[in-house]
């Protein structure tokens, strides 16, 4: 456990080193009864006085995430469930890997990637029977047949360049005026956010998101030493108005503006002018996640903030993983200046370029009406799953629970009153074969813990009326027990 401290931040040393650990503890990077350094060994690792150490270890000791027992030393208390981590458990003769430091301070998304729940409601992807998997599979046949050295042959680091002139005739759709050479392909918007953060995050760099945000995001972002700062949501998206409240000079601002994960939320038009404002002002960067746009239900939602930026402000991220294919992981990264030079850069040292295969598969895909025929199909199909959660919702959810109904994407959010924790509803589920998103994945440092995503178009539709039943029974049990177990007022 390597901890690195920014000794120029206005964050206190312990409470910088407590935070550290917390997070480890709380993505299960630290399992339950691992033990920690004593308060001199960790005194000497982060380079502070053992006042400095102990407060640190008082601090998590109250919050219940260590116990600190006479003679034996201080472990890990965190109660930890193998439904609650992605981990898997480690052979005893292992051991030894854990004296060897690493730099990730957090993993919350791999808690909830790649479960085997029978019904998971908790990835945010399209149900693969929704998605054009045979004529993907014809465009890809097509290209290796008129082309079989392309398997053998690197590409172009940025990309493709007649995809990457497609992909500016179809972003024109968004009001986005791009030359291929500001376009960038990426192996899905997860690297496009990792290249970002490896190009210009470093200790101790201040980076706003909305708070909840994308899990993964927050993990990028810890992971290069950032102090994050979460901005709350309502239904117009961020309050961008709270942002004069912050007294510290922002690097890099993360938003996903349309159809906001997890919460749905679509950032205003009045709250897009300002917050692309208000990033001029600081020099700041807008990192624009635009990965659901096109699915809207009824009405669009507003032209992407890159559409307004002329100054190079905005670095603009599409994907295709959730609209036409995660398997072919095909990504898009617009930026502008030398912001592209650098992310160029980047990707350069990451891997060389996204396959050709599958970028010539999806360019002849867009090309065609394929496309816009598919989304419209797919947006329709995704509205009447919305519209039949959400009646389920109404007519088995328990008293106290409110949800959003969204107006497109993929997820709806759920909140509990106070008080209540979905982790321990999310273990209960594992038990029955069903998975959601619990809040506290979405949050960096303290997290909101009595929210939930739960996302209408991953799975079958027999399977997805079970799944909300299911939760909604064991929501309206662990409400009544926790009640009555804690006095808490039910609502």
């Amino acid at each position: 456990m390597k901890i690195v401290l920014n000794r120029k931040s206005d964050i206190s040393l312990s409470q910088q080193i407590h935070d550290h650990i917390a997070d480890r503890i709380r993505s299960n990077l630290l399992k339950e009864n691992s033990p920690l350094p004593s308060i001199r060994n960790l005194a000497k690792k982060c380079n502070v006085s053992m006042m400095t150490a102990n407060k640190a270890y008082e601090t998590l000791e109250k919050e219940g995430l260590i116990t600190r027992i006479q003679g034996k030393g201080t472990f890990v208390q965190k109660k930890t469930n193998k439904a609650l981590s992605g981990l898997e458990e480690q052979s005893p003769s292992f051991n030894w890997q854990l004296t060897i430091s690493d730099y990730l301070p957090r993993a919350q998304s791999i808690r909830f990637n790649n479960r085997h729940e029978r019904i998971q409601l908790s990835q945010s992807t399209v149900y693969p029977g929704l998605l054009p998997n045979r004529h993907l599979e014809q465009e890809i046949k097509k290209v290796l047949s008129d082309d079989p050295q392309i398997l053998s042959t690197y590409g172009d680091i940025k990309g493709d360049f007649q995809f990457r002139k497609e992909l500016t005739n179809y972003l024109k759709q968004f009001k986005l005026k791009l030359a291929p050479s500001e376009v960038l392909i990426t192996n899905g918007v997860q690297q496009g956010i990792d290249l970002v953060a490896r190009s210009f995050i470093g200790p101790g760099d201040i980076v706003i998101t909305e708070g909840p945000t994308y899990a993964v995001a927050i993990d990028v972002f810890r992971g290069r030493g950032a102090t994050i700062i979460p901005i709350p949501v309502d239904e117009e998206g961020m309050k961008v108005e709270l942002l004069s409240k912050i007294d510290k000079k922002p690097k890099l601002i993360y938003t996903i503006p349309s159809f906001q994960n997890p919460t749905g939320t679509v950032l205003s038009n009045k709250r897009r002018s300002k917050l692309l404002t208000y990033a001029q002002m600081h020099g700041a960067i807008i990192v624009e996640d635009d990965s659901l746009s096109e699915l809207y239900f009824d009405s669009k939602p507003p032209l992407p903030l890159k559409s307004m930026d002329e100054e190079g402000h905005v670095i603009y991220l599409k994907g295709f993983s959730k609209t036409l294919s995660p398997g072919c992981r095909i990504g898009v990264v617009a930026a502008s200046g030398t912001i592209y030079n650098r992310l160029l850069s980047a990707k350069t040292m990451a891997d060389l370029g996204s396959p050709l295969v599958t970028q010539k598969a999806i360019l002849s895909f867009i090309k065609s009406n394929k496309m816009k025929s598919h989304l419209q199909k797919l947006r329709i199909t995704l509205k009447i799953r919305r519209d039949h959660v959400v009646s389920l919702l109404n007519q088995y959810a328990p008293d106290g629970v409110h949800w959003n109904t969204c107006q497109g994407g993929l997820n709806i959010w759920l909140t509990l009153p106070p008080f209540y924790h979905t982790d321990e509803i999310f273990i209960e589920a594992n038990k029955l074969g069903l998975s959601f998103l619990p809040s506290s994945a979405c949050y960096p440092g303290e997290p909101e813990t009595n929210h939930m995503r739960i996302c209408f178009s991953s799975v079958e539709d027999q399977l997805l009326e079970e799944g909300i039943i299911l939760l909604c029974q064991l929501l309206s049990q662990y409400l009544a027990t926790t009640a009555n177990q804690s006095n808490i007022p039910t609502v």
